[in-house]
């Protein structure tokens, strides 16, 4: 075993350093040490030799998350619950709830849709619920394996009843591969296929249950033909770890009688329409009348 240990901050030297990654799995070919890869600021995986390796300082790492982070962060602020485009809605404690202070009728009281998402990344999964609460979004978390992810997505739908459903973790490109419509090009993408036919076979209805899917240079044709309503990467590129979240919540927010289309979706989002994709989709978000005059819920 070499100097690179799991847990380890690194950057592959012969891509010029320019992602960061924490060491998951160290395993040996007979003859080097290849490392599997999880980016920490974006959806990639990645495998490579231990030699190509460069294990990075506390240092570094501040200034590479400080940098990425400056970024999505001024991406962030343009997205609706930053701007304010979301209106002046206070959460209900625990139920989800929504007061809606946009008129004088103090009886109607609101609900965003219900979120269910799995994510491959147990760091990312408690950075994405953070903000699903952070914004006012119903939101359930499961910390499920991409792998595992289509053998376990049938019960927990029957379990959770989402409006909306994220699958999301982590995907890249085979290095050595070039034909990007081919699944065996990919790392993960062939298990959110698989996930969304399983919720699709759970629920065929695309506005009944609403599915985001992928991570970074994702098969997007093939997620989104398998029925998902939007999904990653239409150029193949990284996504960030929060953009399934900013899909998510705007379909969540998005008024029931309205369709939203893709670009409303894309624009709240920190990559964009090179990183996020979809369909036009129903909103899950719903008015109510009148809220009871006791307990202040229904």
């Amino acid at each position: 075993m070499g100097n690179v240990k799991v847990g380890d901050i690194v950057a592959r030297n012969s891509y010029g350093c320019d992602i960061f990654f924490k060491v998951v799995e160290i395993k040996s070919d007979g003859k080097q040490n290849i490392i599997t890869l999880k980016g920490i600021t974006y959806r990639i995986q990645a495998d490579a030799p231990e030699s190509d390796l460069i294990v990075q300082s506390d240092a570094n790492v501040r200034e590479y998350r400080n940098k990425v982070d400056t970024e999505a962060y001024r991406k962030l602020k343009q997205t609706e619950y930053y701007s304010g485009r979301m209106g002046n809605r206070v959460a209900w404690p625990k139920k989800g709830f929504h007061r809606d202070t946009s008129n004088d009728d103090t009886r109607t009281f609101t609900r965003p849709g219900k979120i269910l998402h799995f994510d491959g990344d147990e760091d990312y999964l408690e950075t994405c619920i953070k903000e699903y609460i952070k914004r006012g979004v119903d939101a359930v978390g499961k910390h499920i394996a991409e792998k595992e992810q289509p053998s376990r997505i049938y019960k927990l739908l029957q379990e959770y009843k989402p409006d909306i459903l994220v699958i999301t973790g982590h995907d890249s490109i085979s290095k050595d591969q070039k034909d990007y419509l081919n699944i065996n090009s990919y790392v993960n993408s062939r298990y959110f296929i698989e996930s969304v036919k399983e919720a699709r076979r759970y629920n065929p209805d695309m506005d009944s249950l609403v599915i985001f899917a992928g991570a970074c240079q994702s098969l997007y044709d093939g997620i989104i033909k398998a029925g998902a309503n939007f999904a990653s990467s239409p150029d193949r590129v990284l996504i960030h770890a929060l953009d399934p979240v900013l899909v998510a919540e705007k379909l969540s927010l998005a008024p029931i009688d309205r369709v939203v289309m893709p670009m409303d979706v894309i624009n709240n989002t920190i990559t964009g329409a090179t990183g996020i994709g979809g369909l036009q989709t129903r909103g899950k978000f719903r008015k109510g009348y009148p809220k009871e005059p006791y307990t202040g819920n229904i």
